[in-house]
């Protein structure tokens, strides 16, 4: 995995890259504010890039909206030490595709980022939890009906899978009995059709739109 830190205090970056290093990733750059790490992704087009929040000429969230505009296949995973529900909500509405505190246990840091490489939304499951309960409630500004009927049955029986928790690629092609290229296949045309950018976007519009019941039945 190719990593892109982007995050404003340098004592904080030696010590993330000296950590990931450790581990065998390999930090191929890092940004001190968010106009540096779209100008590195950029050029270097890394695999992730660990984006803090409150950096700088451009923050965390601007920088994030514009990567996943301009380049889809990097995956963005906001770390920060805030915990804010509002900066939580507005950081997946920009396209990231997971959200880490900077008080995680290194274990349970790097098991996200591992999933997040896999395709999985990299969010602990209490922030997953509020996550859902905010994207759940219906929103005046929620796309119209002619994008749900566009998606085949294939492509609901996929969101399905996702809404309960199958979410990483290996985990879906095993339950549709289907290859991995196929199941990623689905999912393009799934968020595509969907208007939306990432796993974590797709299932909060299906709880939204009662495609499918939320997992535990509420």
């Amino acid at each position: 995995m190719r990593v892109l830190i982007a995050d404003d205090h340098a004592l904080f970056r030696d010590s993330l890259r000296s950590l990931l290093e450790a581990r065998g990733y390999a930090v191929i750059g890092e940004a001190r504010n968010g106009r540096e790490a779209v100008e590195l992704a950029r050029r270097l087009k890394p695999t992730v890039v660990l984006m803090d929040l409150a950096m700088p000429e451009m923050d965390g969230l601007a920088a994030t909206k514009i990567l996943s505009a301009e380049l889809p296949e990097v995956k963005v995973a906001v770390l920060t030490a805030s915990d804010d529900d509002a900066k939580l909500f507005e950081a997946i509405k920009c396209g990231a595709q997971g959200y880490l505190l900077k008080n995680l246990e290194a274990a349970s840091f790097f098991a996200l980022l591992e999933g997040l490489e896999r395709g999985e939304p990299a969010l602990t499951p209490g922030l997953a939890r509020r996550l859902l309960r905010e994207f759940a409630q219906p929103s005046p500004r929620d796309k119209s009906g002619d994008d749900l009927d566009a998606l085949t049955d294939r492509e609901r029986e996929v969101l399905e899978l996702m809404v309960r928790g199958v979410t990483s690629n290996r985990q879906l092609a095993r339950e549709l009995a289907v290859s991995e290229n196929t199941v990623k296949f689905h999912v393009r045309n799934i968020l595509d059709k969907l208007h939306v950018h990432n796993r974590a976007e797709v299932v909060s519009f299906a709880l939204r739109h009662k495609i499918v019941d939320m997992p535990g039945g509420s």
